[in-house]
């Protein structure tokens, strides 16, 4: 397979990482009046990126590539920042801001396979972007 296309499931595994990372930070620091909505679903949303995280690593794996499995490397490859204490608030919002990070790269992966005919990554990459398309809705209608 490509090599393009093995760097950016790469770098996508690296994020799932650091989003499932960054997801249990905000579940176990959520604060607030909505405590109890927000570390619910920052659990089921870690819940369903460590699922993802999985999934890509095996993809890449499928189709020839080796997926990164150190954290020195998911550090070095992930385009996702790592978080402090935060309040509820720009818990959200930087939570918003991944997701759309994660949606814009997924398009063009999406394009970089479909290009190459692998119409299996592709599904994937498109049906998690469903999936993230619809959190982002739900999380901005939550933060106004």
């Amino acid at each position: 397979m490509n090599n393009q296309l093995h760097q950016g499931l790469n770098k996508e595994v690296a994020n799932l990482f650091v989003l499932f990372t960054k997801l249990h930070h905000f579940h176990w620091f959520v604060e607030g009046n909505q405590f109890f909505i927000l570390h619910e679903k920052f659990e089921e949303l870690y819940d369903e990126v460590n699922e993802l995280y999985d999934q890509f690593a095996e993809r890449l794996i499928t189709i020839g590539g080796k997926p990164a499995s150190k954290l020195s490397d998911y550090l070095k490859l992930t385009t996702l920042k790592e978080t402090d204490n935060l309040d509820s608030n720009k818990m959200v919002g930087e939570l918003l801001q991944d997701l759309k990070q994660l949606v814009k790269e997924f398009k063009e992966l999406t394009s970089v396979s479909q290009e190459l005919g692998d119409e299996q990554t592709a599904d994937l990459l498109i049906s998690t972007v469903s999936s993230f398309e619809k959190h982002i809705w739900m999380f901005t209608a939550f933060n106004k």
